[in-house]
């Protein structure tokens, strides 16, 4: 009887320590984050004045050359 509470027991514990719920939660609120700092590092880069200044040359020389 004991024997088989024992491996009952053992059991329950490995099913425990198994289990992954709540890890997805974890794993959302992580790729939020990254995904917001990763908008905030190219919002940074693209409003730069030399990445305006390079992105307005090109549609300028685009537009002098199909007139």
């Amino acid at each position: 009887m004991v024997h088989r509470m024992v491996r009952e027991f053992q059991t329950r514990l490995i099913l425990a320590a198994a289990g992954d719920d709540g890890m997805s939660t974890a794993e959302y609120a992580i790729g939020t984050i990254a995904a917001a700092a990763f908008g905030a590092i190219l919002y940074t880069v693209v409003t730069g004045d030399s990445i305006v200044n390079s992105l307005t040359g090109i549609i300028d020389r685009a537009l002098k050359t199909a007139v």
